[in-house]
């Protein structure tokens, strides 16, 4: 089958088969390190996996309360990376985040700048509400979520690798809050929204979370781990009919180049190349998380809510009418499934 990757040799094919089958037996534990602590929100899981594996970041959008906090606190400590919080208000200051020079003097009485790094310099960021946080403040993380480094009085600073931003979102109008702007929203690999649990989750988790006895997270894989992971997964193939699905559904979701009479109706503007590239990663990653080798049209269909949603809007007469992105989408998918 024709693919997008180069073709491997007998004896590279073996090794790369058993470093893929190696991962996936480490993401399952993962992934049952982290069903210990968060109960009815599989999909949430997978999906904040398969961000960190593609090597993106996420914003998690969902009322206060299920537990996106407590995931990315759980996933710092099982990939073994270093996580920092912040808590966004209308008050915080780019230089909350990213540090800031203080002068200092020494014994000798020489007066010299020094940088104390803020909390960005982390491998996995929470940034809790980031819409309570002004535009001048959300502005100061899109260098750092894009290059991977900071630029504070004329000298850029590298980022720890790897470095992940997980942000959360609750989807209230309040007063106080600020709509993120579309060049963030951009830098973000998936859109998660995060619902309520069913019944039973419920059930589970209040039974869990009330008594006396605390579950212990251990630690699956290290930060190095994760950065051969993510290097090994851009080698997984990826066939030809995968890719031309991946290219209609982005290029038929712009409004100016579509064939479809909904999309032309009611997109404002549609998807750029990053969301190609974003399904592509992603594809990859959802593949080796269910221990495939190889993604299919159906990891396509499953993640093209997840990527495109932040990456288009409806046109006024579309929100008037109360035509959803949701709709839109899955009329995109629909010649495929």
């Amino acid at each position: 089958m024709p693919n997008s990757t180069t073709t491997l040799d007998a004896t590279d094919g073996l090794a790369f088969v058993k470093e893929v089958d190696q991962l996936g037996r480490s993401l399952a534990k993962v992934r049952d390190g982290v069903g210990k602590v968060i109960f009815g929100q599989q999909e949430v899981v997978d999906q904040t996996l398969v961000t960190v594996l593609a090597g993106g970041h996420a914003l998690l959008i969902g009322v206060p309360g299920l537990a996106k906090t407590r995931l990315v606190e759980t996933l710092g400590i099982i990939l073994g990376l270093d996580d920092k919080r912040i808590q966004c208000t209308p008050d915080l200051m780019p230089a909350d985040i990213l540090g800031s020079e203080v002068l200092e003097e020494d014994a000798e009485g020489k007066r010299s700048f020094r940088f104390i790094r803020g909390p960005v310099f982390t491998q996995l960021l929470m940034a809790d509400e980031i819409n309570r946080a002004s535009p001048r403040t959300q502005s100061a993380l899109l260098q750092a979520m894009q290059e991977h480094t900071v630029s504070i009085a004329g000298q850029t600073h590298r980022l720890p690798e790897p470095f992940h931003v997980l942000a959360t979102q609750n989807p209230l109008e309040q007063e106080g809050t600020y709509p993120l702007p579309e060049a963030q929203l951009d830098r973000f690999l998936l859109q998660v929204s995060v619902g309520y649990p069913d019944e039973q989750a419920e059930r589970a988790m209040l039974l869990a979370t009330t008594g006396s006895q605390e579950v212990e997270i251990e630690r699956v894989l290290s930060g190095e781990q994760l950065l051969r992971a993510q290097k090994l997964l851009r080698r997984i193939p990826v066939g030809e009919s995968v890719v031309d699905a991946i290219l209609a559904i982005v290029r038929n979701g712009r409004p100016d180049s579509t064939d479809i009479e909904e999309v032309r109706r009611n997109v404002a503007w549609g998807p750029g190349p990053r969301a190609s590239q974003a399904l592509m990663l992603a594809i990859r990653a959802r593949a080796v998380l269910d221990g495939r080798l190889a993604p299919s049209i159906d990891d396509v269909l499953a993640l093209a809510h997840p990527v495109l949603r932040h990456r288009m809007a409806l046109n006024f007469a579309a929100r008037a009418e109360g035509v959803t992105l949701d709709s839109v989408i899955d009329r995109l998918c629909a010649p495929h499934r």
